[in-house]
């Protein structure tokens, strides 16, 4: 999750990378909203998120106030 400055934002979301690939993410509720991504880490990045959703959602108030967001712990093998 970023801020992009000049970027319009109806919805919250964030951004998930793999590869060459990459996807962006509404959480609540969690769904694909844009992008691609190969179906094993579409649905392990949809359940990273459904673990962290009030992480998620802190940090998009923050960004939403210009505040820097917390670190969310990352996927782990």
């Amino acid at each position: 999750m970023y801020w992009e400055s000049r970027a319009k934002h109806h919805r919250p979301h964030f951004h998930a990378k793999y590869q060459e690939h990459e996807a962006v993410f509404s959480f609540d509720p969690v769904e694909l909203i844009a992008g691609s991504l190969p179906s094993k880490q579409r649905h392990i990045v949809e359940g990273w998120a459904e673990i962290h959703t009030d992480e998620l959602k802190k940090n998009w108030d923050l960004l939403m106030a210009d505040t820097n967001p917390n670190k969310i712990d990352p996927l782990r093998k």
